[in-house]
Formats: structure tokens, C-alpha cells, sequence
């Protein structure tokens, strides 16, 4: 791997790992006026091991956000988690083969 191609990698990197940390529950933008709907469970669903490792250096981050919709937030938040981590096993089972 060339110099470039390593560089552009780490930038890459770096760059999603900012956008992941952009919106993590507990960040204050959700309230009991404005709570987390479906699409913010989704989003919270995937960034949960993001959320879990923050949260460990800054109070306040949390993996689940508590002011929201209630059911649809639920459904949106397990989706992402089944789907995340369900297609990790499927691309695992894959490269076995």
C-alpha cells in the first residue's frame, strides 16, 4: 500500500469517526419537547458501540437516548442492531466458505 493510498485511509477514517460521534444519544439535541423518533433510533442503532466507548470518557453519553418517542424509537434502535451486527455474521459465514 503506497504512502498516498495509506494517508487518504487514515483521513477517511478520521472522517467517519467525527461523523459518527456527530449525534450521539445524550448529546442534549433530543428533549421531552423534541424527542428522538424513528430514524434517530436507527442512527442511535448504529453508533451504539461508538456511543459505549465515548460514554466511558464523557458524561453524559449514553447508548440509548431516554427522551423519546417511546415504541417507534424501540423499533428503529433494534432494527439497526439486528441488521448491523446480523450482516457482520453474514460476510463472516461468507469468507469462511
Amino acid at each position: 500500500m503506497s504512502r498516498r493510498t495509506r494517508t487518504l485511509l487514515l483521513l477517511l477514517l478520521a472522517f467517519v469517526a467525527f461523523s459518527l460521534t456527530a449525534c450521539l444519544p445524550g448529546d442534549g439535541k433530543n428533549s421531552l419537547v423534541h424527542p428522538a423518533g424513528f430514524w434517530t433510533g436507527i442512527w442511535h442503532g448504529w453508533v451504539a458501540p461508538v456511543s459505549l466507548v465515548f460514554g466511558l470518557f464523557k458524561h453524559g453519553i449514553r447508548v440509548y437516548e431516554e427522551h423519546n418517542t417511546g415504541w417507534w424509537y424501540d423499533l428503529g434502535f433494534y432494527i439497526a442492531i439486528i441488521a448491523g451486527f446480523g450482516g457482520i455474521a453474514i460476510t463472516r459465514s461468507r469468507r469462511q466458505r
